[in-house]
């Protein structure tokens, strides 16, 4: 297995580390990009034996932490740094992703794929709604994507009512990490960067537009995120397969921090259905090649 360990600049000066790993010598399947979730990171959980899975299947899988998950290059698993934490935005994560396939377009330190490039995009929770906007933007970069318990609009996760007009009086309000006990601070500037970009951050409109083939997994037990969301997605992608598994929960029975060699049952019948979805759609586009 090889891998390697980058950061580049991420959104208002702040970086993006990353890591990548293949396991073949000459060229990859393709590129597999792996966006984490809210109050995530890339080394969250099973995200490493997922990628371990992704690189034995013959890709090129990275992962990275968005530049205002909270977490630095030097503390890439803990939540230091709470004012760029206060301070992200979904437009934020939406621009990093868009460096990260530009690196993965432009860069000479991953190996060679077939077809140069030919790039995935996963994306968990609230990162698969960044991936599913970033694809829009990137329909010629991107080959195909994969939502896992992805969310299907942001806008209904701000506070409402009191809460509401408390965040705009205070300017701030605190979610606990669980995990952690930390009070994780939002800034009123996360809902009016919304309200500035609400054109390019409305999923439903945006995802409409979606030329290419998808699959999406949900866990009908998912506490966190409704199944529903997943449904509604699949209904505004033409191009979106639906994959529905019993148990799991929001994260497919993985947790943090994750002690086991293997995955969780349900985690690995997910990245068993998108290495398949994968494979299926890389052959699909080197037989156009021929």
């Amino acid at each position: 297995m090889k891998i390697t360990h980058h950061h580049i600049e991420g959104c208002h000066n702040k970086p993006i580390l990353l890591d990548s790993r293949w396991t073949r010598d000459s060229e990859v399947k393709g590129y597999v990009l792996f966006c984490h979730g809210y109050k995530g990171f890339k080394d969250w959980g099973a995200w490493n034996l997922v990628a371990d899975h992704f690189a034995n299947a013959g890709y090129c899988f990275i992962k990275f932490n968005f530049s205002h998950a909270g977490t630095t290059p030097e503390h890439p698993q803990e939540f230091v740094d709470l004012d760029a934490f206060g301070h992200n935005t979904y437009s934020t994560e939406v621009d990093d992703l868009n460096r990260m396939i530009s690196w993965v377009e432009n860069n000479d330190v991953l190996p060679k794929c077939r077809r140069n490039p030919l790039i995935f995009v996963i994306g968990h929770s609230r990162g698969g709604g960044v991936a599913l906007l970033s694809s829009c933007e990137n329909q010629k970069s991107i080959k195909g994507f994969a939502a896992w318990a992805s969310v299907s609009d942001f806008e209904v996760r701000f506070p409402l009512g009191h809460a509401f007009d408390t965040w705009k009086k205070e300017g701030v309000f605190f979610v606990e990490n669980a995990r952690t006990k930390q009070q994780l601070p939002h800034y009123f500037l996360f809902f009016e960067d919304f309200i500035q970009n609400k054109s390019r951050l409305y999923i439903r409109d945006k995802v409409k537009q979606l030329e290419m083939k998808g699959i999406i997994c949900h866990a009908m037990d998912d506490q966190a995120v409704h199944v529903s969301e997943s449904m509604r997605l699949h209904k505004w992608i033409v191009n979106s397969e639906l994959v529905l598994f019993d148990v799991g929960g929001h994260t497919f029975g993985s947790a943090h921090p994750y002690s086991s060699d293997s995955l969780p049952e349900a985690l690995a019948n997910v990245v068993t259905r998108t290495i398949s979805f994968f494979d299926e759609n890389s052959q699909i586009e080197n037989k156009n090649e021929i």
